[in-house]
């Protein structure tokens, strides 16, 4: 249990650092964009770093899942990006980062956009450590012969 608890800290830590980093790259990005005129008001600034927190912890916390065993791999990752996945929109919704658009096809494009990115930074992660768990069976086996 206090093996569990550990990894869940790790992995939530890690996620809402990446949310907190990707946060300010797109602030950064607005700032740019908007020629040093980007502006919140009514603490809106404050509700989207809650938000990033909240959204860190919804992808962190069901990366859990990937120490089950029984577990095969496609349930795991509908489990956990699911999770992730419907957390971020309802925190995207609720703290504006879906923008102030007019039509749902913007809507859309700009969900769809951000759920790519979820995706792409989770086969990363997927990437990494298959190669991480290939270099330790490939040094196993070195110490077998």
């Amino acid at each position: 249990m206090k093996e569990t608890m550990k990894e869940i800290f790790k992995s939530s830590v890690i996620s809402i650092g990446m949310a907190m980093a990707i946060f300010c790259i797109v602030g950064i990005t607005f700032d740019l964009k908007f020629g040093g005129n980007f502006s919140l008001d009514n603490y809106q600034f404050t509700k989207m770093v809650i938000g990033c927190v909240i959204v860190g912890l919804g992808f962190g916390i069901p990366s859990i899942v990937y120490n089950n065993e029984r577990l095969p791999m496609p349930i795991k990752v509908l489990i956990h990006m699911g999770i992730g996945c419907v957390i971020y929109t309802i925190t995207a919704y609720n703290v504006g980062w879906l923008g102030n658009t007019s039509s749902a096809l913007h809507s859309i494009v700009i969900v769809l956009i951000q759920l790519a990115v979820a995706f792409i930074i989770w086969v990363f992660f997927m990437l990494f450590y298959r190669n991480e768990a290939k270099r330790m069976n490939d040094k196993l086996q070195a110490m077998k012969k």
